[in-house]
Order: structure tokens, then C-alpha cells, then sequence
């Protein structure tokens, strides 16, 4: 059934009052967007100290009092006029606006809809001066210097709105957010926050560490890594959370602009694709990261609430937010869980070991982490073994007795009779092996435990990588070509996708309408299974298309062949090669998650231990 027609009615000017209410209908969408409104008048306005007390969850009252430059009293009537402002009076102005609010119109909405009184003095002025938002009447007042803004009854004539308002412990929770958005922003600025006469929170004037730890919890200050990147005229400063520090929700991502918080689009996909190598399933990063820019290289002027903005080069910030993030994520050694990692050092200097031994200590562990060519199926690989431990338990004295002269020296024959501190090596010397799958090392700080797979994956991978970002792929030929069944549908990919092939190390031709040969593999991938690498190549090929793997879709493929060739679970390693997976951590980016975000390793101190067996108790 149609709606009946609205009457016909002639085109009328609208009153102000209902202007005001309609524009208060995009500003004033809850009583966090009022306190949004002032903290960001306060700032604009110099303040170094916010006080923001709030009744009911921000509906009852708001009152929001700052140390401000003040209004002048002849200029209180215009503070409320909409479209009034002094922080932009000209277009030139606002394609450069550098303040945080500049359209005039927040305060003329919130005393549109609510009983507003605001009392304001300047330096020079010899008392306060107070005036009724809704009789514009100005009268002597008493208060220091600063602005003071109370707003009450909020909706008190628009109830339809009011009743859409959520319960006051969910309208005070967001207030709540809105606050502590502006205090991570501002930590020159001191914040105090009551609500219903009690004190929720109060930070002093600090730096951004200190005050990033009090509002984020001593988790994210415990896990997190500082950035500051400059190019040209962008420059990213602050934190992010370790990957290992990740949550189930994305609660804790907080992106300024210019000092602005945004919730943009284009800028959270940058980060979170830095971090897609490190991040496990479908968890969240946690940051606090300052974008600064040229005002005029950014429209703010895009959304009613400011919440959006617009570059006027939008790839060119994408690539910058993303690369500075994937560079902090990934200039790291190993690191003890949960703790700041130090920086990776550079071949020249630090670890003077790296130099010219990363072939050595490929020889060292590829040959003997060769991985069963009998194994036909991906699934097959990471079934666990019928038979419990890989070796005897007879072994274990001997490794033990093998180790006891490998923790005396690097895997690197070269370094064998030199003396280095032991904190030249972050991860230590391996004690034994559990269960074929967990490496046991001595670290200046205790003991590490080492996923052996996790942390293999996460070298080759890197390898990988690197040797495609650097069109080196170095290719191994078979000398016994593999063959074996394939449909139309495989044969056809390998036909139309050669160059995409080659360039990931692949040669794979048909030789028959149902037969496919793979005569040769990337040299990194050598000892893995031919078949199953083909198959898996093949797949993603011609599911995202040649283009697209080499782009967009490479790092998740060379992630999965990366896997094939990883060290097993249940797999004996000797002393030296389980040292030289532990040198080989520590020189590889990333090394603290695989590829699919898992933790390589852990670290348990000494006053761990001393804890499970109450030493010093």
C-alpha cells in the first residue's frame, strides 16, 4: 500500500530556533558529542587544564571548565550565534584549518537543545561574565581565568530525540571514550573526568608514553613499540602494540590527525595490512599513532562530526602509514614476550656474525631439516606422529652432554673460539629438544622456549620474500623432473600463467593433456615436497588470477609454501643446528610470530622459576 501524499505546501524560510534544532540533529547526536564539542573549544582555545564533570551520563549536565584565553563579554552573544567563529574567515582558511573545531555552529546547536550557560574571562578582564543560552542576556560573573560551559537538560525540548538516549552508565561510557581520545592527543594538557561527584579519572601534564600507559593499561606499555617516520611533508609518530599483545576487539586504536582522532577507512587499512604478516586470525593491533601533515594536504571539512577526512593524496598516505608500520613491526630481533624488543642490528655492526654466514647457517640446517619426500599432502605434514617422541629418551643424555660444549660457542664455526658476551645473543644456546617440537635454550635472563616449526616458517618466509622483492629467486632444477596427474583445469592454469611461475621459481609444464612436470622449485624450497608446492601454486593462481598473487595475494602464498618446507614437529635436531635456528631468529625480521601470527617463542626470567618453586619464600 502507498503512503498517503503529504499535503502541498509553498517553499517558507525556516526559523533559526529549528534550524538550529535540525543542525543539532547532525552535531548533537549524544552527550559524548557535546563534550567532544568543548574539550575541543578548550583546546583551541590554549588550555593546559580541563576539568569535565558530568550527572546522569552526560544528560542530566555537562559542565566542561578550562584556563582558556577566555571571551571577551561583547563578544559572548556571538560565541552562540551559529555560523560565528574566530578561527577561519576566509575559503583560504579553511582549506588550511588548524584547529580543531572552525564551522561556529556546535555551541549554537547545544544551546538549541539544552539550558546553556557559559561564563568566560580573559587576562585583562577585571571579573567573569556569564550568558543564558537561551536569552542571549549577559550579566557579571565570578570565575578565574578561562571558560566555563554548562550545559543542562540536554533534549529537554526535543524528547523524541531524548528517548533514543541509552541508559546513563552507556551514555557516560562513551563520554568517557570521547575524553580519553582527547587526553592520549593532548598529554601537554592535564584532564580531570567526574561523573555524579565522584572522580573517574585525572592525568597530569606528562609525555605521550606516560600518558598512552595510564589510559591503555600497563599491557599495551609493556608491548608496544615506538615509531616516529618523516617524509617530506608527512610525518607518523607513536605506538604500536606488539602482535603477540593483540585483542579480540578493536578497542584500542586510536589514530589522530593533525591532532584530530579519525576513524578513517583508508588510514586503519594501512595499518592493519602492516600488520597482516604478524597478526593471528581475526584479532586487532593496538596503536596510538599521530599523523602531521600540511592542513592543506587534508579536507576535515567531510562529516558532520569531523570523524573523517579526506587527502588530497590518498596512495601516497596509504603507502607512508603502511611502510613506516611494517618497518617498526619488523626492525626487531627476538624479543622476550610481551616485552619492548630492541632494534635489529644492522650486518655491519652489533652482530658482526651475520656477515657472510647466512650460507653457512642455511648449509647447516637445510640439508638436515630435509623434509620426508614421501609426504604427499599438506594435511599429511602436520599430522602427529603415532609414536609419541621423536628419539629415545636415551638420547637425551647425550644431547645434554653435546650441548654443554654448544653453549660455548656460536653455531658459526668462525666464532668458535671467540669469546662474546652472552648478550650478543638475545635467544642463548640450546639446551635440548621436547618432544621433537619445542626447543629448550639459556638466555641471560632464563630460560626460552622455541616453537621450532613456528620460528623456521617465519625465517624461510622472510627469505622468501626478500628474495622476490629483490627479482633473485634462485631456482633449484630437478634432476628428476616430478610428474603427476592433473585436470584440465591445472594444466590449463600452468599453460596461461608461465611468467607468473617463473617469476616465483616454478617451472611447471605440461606434457601431457592430463599430466603436469614440475622440473624445477625455488632453491629455498628444495627439500619440500614438488607436488604438493605445485598443486598449491596452481590453486592460488587461478583462484586470484596471475596478477593479483604477484601483488596483492603473494605473501599469503609464499606464507603456505614457507610452511611446506618449515622443520616438522617430532623432528631431531642436533645441538649446532638448533643453535643455528636460534642465530638465524635473531638476524630475521619478524621473527616472534610465524606467518600466521603464532608466537615463535617465549621467555621464562629466573624469578619465573624461583616463583613455580618458591625460592626466596
Amino acid at each position: 500500500m502507498n503512503p498517503p501524499l503529504s499535503p502541498i505546501r509553498a517553499i517558507q524560510q525556516l526559523p533559526d530556533n529549528l534550524i538550529s534544532q535540525i543542525a543539532a540533529g547532525e552535531v548533537v547526536e549524544r552527550p559524548s558529542a557535546v563534550v567532544k564539542e568543548l574539550l575541543e573549544n578548550a583546546l583551541d582555545a590554549g588550555a593546559t587544564q580541563v576539568t569535565v564533570r558530568l550527572e546522569q551520563g552526560g544528560v542530566k549536565r555537562i559542565a566542561i571548565t578550562d584556563n582558556g584565553r577566555g571571551i571577551a563579554p561583547e563578544q559572548l552573544p556571538l560565541a552562540l550565534a551559529r555560523h560565528a567563529t574566530s578561527k577561519i574567515a576566509s575559503l583560504h582558511d579553511l582549506e588550511n584549518v588548524a584547529t580543531l573545531g572552525f564551522r561556529g555552529e556546535a555551541l549554537a546547536s547545544i544551546a538549541s537543545v539544552s539550558q546553556l550557560t557559559l561564563t568566560s574571562r580573559t587576562a585583562d578582564a577585571g571579573h567573569a561574565s556569564e550568558i543564558d543560552g537561551s536569552t542571549l542576556a549577559v550579566t557579571p560573573s565570578s570565575g578565574a581565568q578561562g571558560t566555563t560551559v554548562d550545559v543542562q537538560d540536554l533534549y529537554f525540548n526535543t524528547p523524541a530525540r531524548r528517548k533514543f538516549l541509552k541508559s546513563d552508565q552507556t551514555e557516560f561510557g562513551h563520554c568517557a571514550e570521547v575524553v580519553r581520545r582527547i587526553a592520549l592527543a593532548r598529554p601537554d594538557v592535564s584532564f580531570s573526568l567526574t561523573h555524579n561527584g565522584k572522580t573517574v579519572d585525572h592525568w597530569n601534564i606528562t609525555e605521550i608514553a606516560k600518558r598512552s600507559a595510564s589510559i591503555l593499561g600497563n599491557e599495551f606499555a609493556n608491548a608496544r613499540l615506538a615509531l616516529d617516520e618523516a617524509a617530506g611533508p608527512l610525518r607518523l609518530h607513536g605506538f604500536v602494540g606488539l602482535p603477540t599483545a593483540s585483542k579480540a576487539r578493536a578497542d584500542a586504536q586510536y589514530f589522530y590527525v593533525n591532532g584530530r582522532f579519525v576513524r578513517d577507512k583508508l588510514l586503519v587499512h594501512a595499518v592493519r595490512a602492516a600488520y597482516q604478516d604478524v597478526l593471528h586470525g581475526d584479532r586487532y593491533p593496538s596503536y596510538v599513532l599521530g599523523l602531521d601533515l600540511d592542513p592543506a594536504l587534508v579536507d576535515v571539512n567531510v562529516h558532520p562530526s569531523k570523524i573523517e577526512v579526506r587527502f588530497r593524496d590518498s596512495r601516497a598516505v596509504h603507502q607512508f602509514v603502511f611502510h613506516a608500520v611494517s618497518r617498526a613491526l619488523a626492525q626487531t630481533s627476538a624479543t622476550s614476550f610481551g616485552a619492548t624488543p630492541a632494534p635489529l642490528a644492522s650486518p655491519s655492526s652489533g652482530m658482526p656474525w651475520i656477515r657472510g654466514s647466512q650460507e653457512h647457517l642455511q648449509a647447516i640446517l637445510q640439508p638436515s631439516l630435509q623434509v620426508p619426500q614421501q609426504q604427499t599432502s599438506f594435511g599429511a605434514q602436520f599430522a602427529p606422529a603415532t609414536n609419541g617422541v621423536a628419539q629415545s629418551t636415551a638420547n637425551y643424555g647425550a644431547l645434554f652432554t653435546d650441548n654443554e660444549r654448544a653453549a660455548s660457542y656460536p653455531a658459526t664455526p668462525q666464532l668458535a673460539n671467540q669469546t662474546l658476551p652472552s648478550d650478543d645473543f638475545p635467544l642463548g644456546f640450546a639446551l635440548a629438544q621436547l618432544h621433537g617440537i619445542y626447543i629448550l635454550a639459556q638466555n641471560t635472563k632464563g630460560l626460552v622456549l622455541v616453537d621450532m616449526h613456528a620460528a623456521h616458517e617465519r625465517i624461510l618466509y622472510e627469505q622468501l620474500k626478500g628474495a622476490l622483492d629483490e627479482d633473485a629467486m634462485q631456482v633449484q632444477p630437478l634432476l628428476i623432473p616430478v610428474t603427476f596427474f592433473a585436470d584440465a583445469v591445472e594444466v590449463g592454469t600452468a599453460e596461461e600463467n608461465q611468467e607468473t611461475l617463473q617469476a616465483l621459481g616454478f617451472d611447471i609444464a605440461a606434457i601431457s593433456p592430463t599430466t603436469l612436470a614440475v622440473r624445477s622449485v625455488p632453491a629455498l624450497l628444495k627439500n619440500a615436497d614438488a607436488q604438493t608446492l605445485a598443486r598449491d601454486v596452481l590453486r592460488d593462481v587461478r583462484e586470484f588470477g596471475g596478477s593479483r598473487v604477484l601483488v596483492e595475494r603473494r605473501n599469503e602464498l609464499l606464507g603456505t609454501l614457507a610452511c611446506h618446507t618449515a622443520v616438522r614437529a617430532n623432528r631431531s635436531l642436533t645441538a649446532p643446528e638448533m643453535n643455528a635456528l636460534l642465530r638465524q631468529m635473531e638476524a630475521t625480521e619478524r621473527a616472534d610470530q610465524c606467518n600466521h601470527g603464532r608466537p615463535t617463542w617465549s621467555q621464562l626470567a629466573l624469578s619465573d622459576l624461583d616463583k613455580l618453586f618458591l625460592r626466596g619464600q
